[in-house]
């Protein structure tokens, strides 16, 4: 009776869950050299024992701003050890949203004993200091979505906590990066907080793009996944249908799902059509949309469909090739490379096909790329199979 449950721990394909995980941090992040090095350079001077740094991100969702705080302040614990002693707070303030919740997480992390409850704002504030000057340790405190904590409190939190030291003998007690998704974040701020922060320390993360997205998938799946059970076309594929937002993590998410959708059918390999199917972030197209096609325009959608049931992509010689033979195989004269062309440009303006330009790997010229990223093709195929032969 239990035999629906023999493929819970199965593994085909997954091997390691942990990767997929959001607060799973690789050892290397994939395209973001830059991002780190200019980082880096706002904090040339955290070794001095009474220096503090503080920096600014934003950046679009899934543009990698999170993981950036986190592989920036593990290494920054390492590359000073023996040097300065760092202790990393990491608090997110959709989770914790007010001051008194953002503080209690940061005094935690310093001493999992500190009360809960019967201490302001500013006694908790000068209790973490204390806590780091008594630890000899130099606290890198990050805020993450902090615009959410600003619009609900204002600035208030960030004004004092810039101001930590202020009137002391020691100096250098934190150091602060404040990330949001909003680019217009410094306004949010008073000058006072803005001259504090430093109005040049911003670092503007872009979306990801193509390339990018695909080496995030193959990286996740290289270290979480069985070898060989996942292709090429595979990432490639995913990296498309992300590519248009630049999202991370819909590029992680798509490749989760697909890989669940491979083994709740019991296979070690995941294909093309699992991707296609299992997210429901990709926008769908009705499947009857292609009853009102013309007969080329049928014939066209076939060959691709055909095509991209295996691969991520075609460029467009070859999808006229195939148009051409899917002509034959329904005796149709095929109509020239123009009206070809018309019809490829009407299936994307009716959302069926995606198209992209790049540099063509023969010559200086570019290269039409066609995909199909609302729909899966295969389902699609069946429909105009049946279609055509009424």
């Amino acid at each position: 009776m239990s035999g629906y449950l023999d493929r819970i721990g199965a593994g085909k394909v997954l091997v390691d869950r942990e990767p997929f995980s959001f607060d799973w941090t690789p050892d290397k992040l994939v395209g973001r050299d830059d991002e780190l090095t200019e980082l880096a350079s706002l904090f040339t001077h955290i070794e001095n024992q009474n220096s503090s740094c503080r920096a600014v991100i934003t950046g679009p969702v899934g543009s990698g701003k999170t993981v950036l705080t986190r592989r920036f302040g593990h290494d920054l614990l390492n590359h000073l050890e023996g040097r300065r002693k760092i202790t990393l707070a990491h608090v997110n303030c959709r989770n914790h949203p007010s001051t008194s919740q953002v503080l209690q997480q940061i005094a935690v992390t310093l001493d999992s004993r500190h009360p809960e409850r019967g201490l302001s704002s500013g006694e908790i504030i000068q209790s973490i200091r204390r806590n780091l000057i008594s630890h000899n340790s130099h606290l890198l405190l990050i805020l993450d979505e902090v615009d959410l904590l600003i619009r609900r409190d204002n600035s208030d939190l960030i004004y004092k906590l810039l101001r930590i030291d202020e009137g002391q003998d020691k100096q250098g007690s934190l150091s602060m990066i404040l990330v949001s998704q909003d680019s217009m974040l410094l306004k949010l701020f008073e000058p006072a907080i803005i001259s504090r922060l430093g109005a040049s320390n911003i670092l503007i993360m872009k979306p990801y793009d193509k390339n990018g997205l695909i080496q995030i998938a193959r990286q996740r799946a290289e270290i979480a996944c069985r070898n060989g059970s996942i292709s090429e076309e595979v990432l490639e594929k995913i990296g498309i249908m992300a590519a248009e937002s630049g999202d991370a993590r819909l590029a992680i998410e798509l490749l989760d799902s697909s890989i669940r959708r491979a083994e709740s059918a019991g296979r070690g390999e995941v294909l093309i059509e699992d991707i296609e199917q299992s997210s429901a972030r990709v926008a769908a197209v009705e499947p009857s949309q292609v009853d009102k096609l013309s007969k080329d325009q049928k014939l066209i959608m076939l060959g691709l469909c055909r095509r991209l049931k295996k691969e991520a992509e075609i460029n467009t010689g070859d999808a006229e090739k195939l148009y051409r033979i899917v002509c034959e195989e329904y005796e149709t004269k095929p109509k020239s490379y123009t009206t070809f062309w018309k019809h490829l440009k009407f299936l994307e303006n009716q959302g069926l096909i995606e198209t992209r330009s790049d540099k063509s790997n023969v010559g200086r010229g570019r290269t039409q790329y066609i995909s199909m990223n609302n729909i899966a093709p295969a389902n699609l195929a069946n429909r105009i199979e049946k279609e055509l032969q009424r």
